[in-house]
């Protein structure tokens, strides 16, 4: 598989992710077509992994202040590559987002992939609405692959990691949310594959985590380690807070686990780096 495929984008995604298929990784910038497509002559790849993508230094704000870099990195490029890919007879698998919806609690459902998106508040999440919507009618013709991921978290630190932020914010929230664990996305990521699903995938783990369940789990490892729950209003955020179906990932053929069922695991290994 590893000479298979091409992975672009050198960002905390793409970088796991060429650790753990040991393929190869393009930390090119993509600006036009031709940037493309010479990737795709120089690797010569079956499928490609699109995880560029802007998210902010900080947090998903700092996209509202930069506007042109999020709209080319999260837009333009994942077009140009799938058009490349299209001509060149590549498959392309794009990571896109779950951060595209409002969502009632009331009601109790997941979100289907055939919703459509529906939450324009955040630029970010325009953008990956944009790019989205463009994927999703070339998969219905060509071999394109979108997945949806949702508070990646990590089992060893990096900034871009939810665990790593909880650890460090003086505040934070407690709603229950969608998830997507790495260790666990890595294994889906492989399954689909495997399988030449095309179209779009929710890859979030079952269940949902509220974030002083994560942390209550690492205060039995480190007890002096405080935190405080606070609003979105006292920290004068505005977020998409949902829960994904994990339904179509599961007929696929794929044991999905809860995401409480990892906490214990998350932690330990996080301690060991």
């Amino acid at each position: 598989m590893k000479n298979k495929i091409l992975i672009v984008g050198k960002g905390f995604i793409g970088t796991r992710l060429q650790g753990a298929f040991g393929c190869a990784l393009s930390a090119k910038r993509i600006r036009s077509f031709k940037d493309a497509e010479q990737e795709i002559k120089k690797y010569n790849p079956a499928i490609i992994i699109n995880c560029v993508g802007h998210t902010g230094k900080v947090n998903i704000d700092d996209c509202e202040r930069d506007k042109d870099k999020t709209l080319s990195s999260n837009v333009f490029v994942p077009l140009m590559l799938a058009e490349a890919a299209l001509r060149n007879k590549v498959k392309l698998i794009h990571i896109s987002s779950g951060c595209i919806y409002h969502f009632d609690y009331s009601k109790g459902k997941p979100i289907t992939e055939e919703k459509m998106p529906d939450f324009y508040e955040l630029f970010y999440s325009r953008t990956k609405i944009y790019a989205e919507r463009a994927l999703e009618v070339f998969s219905q013709k060509f071999d394109v692959l979108i997945l949806r991921i949702r508070t990646v978290l990590d089992n060893r630190p990096h900034r871009k990691n939810i665990f790593s932020k909880l650890l460090k914010y003086k505040g934070i929230v407690d709603v229950p949310n969608s998830v997507t664990y790495m260790p666990d996305f890595i294994k889906a990521l492989r399954h689909l594959i495997k399988t030449d699903a095309r179209g779009i995938y929710n890859v979030v783990n079952k269940g949902s985590l509220r974030y002083p369940e994560l942390l209550d789990i690492y205060k039995k490892y480190r007890p002096h380690f405080k935190y405080k729950v606070a609003t979105y209003k006292e920290l004068g955020l505005v977020r998409p807070n949902l829960l994904l179906s994990t339904e179509k990932l599961q007929k696929s053929g794929f044991r999905i686990r809860n995401i409480n069922e990892i906490l214990e695991e998350c932690v330990k290994n996080y301690l060991k780096y």
